[in-house]
């Protein structure tokens, strides 16, 4: 079991999402942040900067079982070199990064006998644990990094191990991607002068879907979608193939036939391959909701 824990950055989302979690299983929190913002139940609140620790800080690090770090990636990488020092034989080090490969290298010659995790919850934070995936990078294994993933599969995740590169690339494909395209979308209809108040009333299910989500994006922090979007090497291919797959869409009905046509569906279909009634059977619980 964590005994003690600290959550650097632990005002932000994914760090209350980490504290109180931690705090439910009865671990005790210490929340460092150079905000304000007020932390979540019992946990301790301490200010600092997790690249300049202080006295108390530093103390703090040296007791824990289980440092996580949910910061920002530069953040992070400015913390490694001098943390390693100062965290407890035996302690975990997990970190929150979004992108897995530089922190992942950066670990591996700062904190060699550190036992060390990256973890990347693939969903909003307010939504929770419980039936949501949690990808894993074991970067050093150890009882405590299995105890921890242990514990956040009884919180209801599905934890699912990738190395560092794998984690990169699927998450330009289910992130990067992803938003690239709804924010496409949107942009996509600001430029054809339909206004969304004159959409709503006749938006058929996959606009309204489509709707729904470029406004979840729109709503959320900018800090996290350009996140997404500018620390992963891996993204820039993911947006020149949207780019590129949404010109041949467009050349294949203004230029081909509907035979053309028939054979990209016929394409996507091939790609979907034994996931594809999943994914259609998804879409019908979806669509059936009023």
């Amino acid at each position: 079991m964590t005994r003690r824990a600290v959550v650097v950055g632990g005002a932000g989302a994914v760090g209350r999402l980490f504290t109180e979690r931690l705090l439910e299983a009865g671990t005790e929190v210490t929340v460092v942040d150079p905000a304000e913002t007020p932390v979540s139940g019992t946990a301790r609140r301490l200010r600092g900067d997790i690249t300049d620790p202080g006295a108390e800080f530093t103390a703090a690090l040296g007791r824990a079982d289980l440092v996580v770090l949910a910061v920002p990636e530069p953040v992070a990488l400015a913390a490694l070199p001098g943390l390693a020092g100062a965290l407890a034989p035996g302690a975990v080090l997990a970190d929150t990064l979004s992108v897995k490969q530089a922190v992942t290298r950066a670990v591996r010659e700062h904190a060699p006998g550190v036992q060390a995790v990256g973890l990347n919850p693939m969903f909003a934070p307010a939504l929770g644990f419980a039936g949501r995936p949690v990808a894993a990078v074991v970067v050093h294994h150890g009882p405590g990094v299995t105890a921890l993933l242990e514990l956040i599969g009884q919180w209801g995740a599905t934890v699912v191990r990738v190395d560092a590169a794998e984690h990169d690339r699927l998450a330009a494909a289910s992130q990067a991607l992803t938003h690239a395209a709804v924010l496409g979308f949107g942009l996509a209809l600001a430029g054809t002068g339909v206004s969304a108040a004159d959409l709503r009333p006749v938006a058929p299910p996959p606009a309204t879907t489509l709707l729904a989500l470029l406004a979840r994006i729109a709503s959320g922090t900018p800090e996290v979608y350009w996140d997404v979007q500018h620390a992963n090497a891996e993204a820039g291919a993911a947006r020149k193939a949207l780019a590129e797959a949404v010109h041949r869409v467009a050349d294949t009905v203004e230029h081909g036939t509907e035979a053309d046509f028939a054979a990209l569906l016929g394409e996507v279909r091939a790609y979907l391959g034994d996931d594809l009634a999943h994914h259609r059977d998804t879409c019908a619980r979806l669509f059936a909701q009023p």
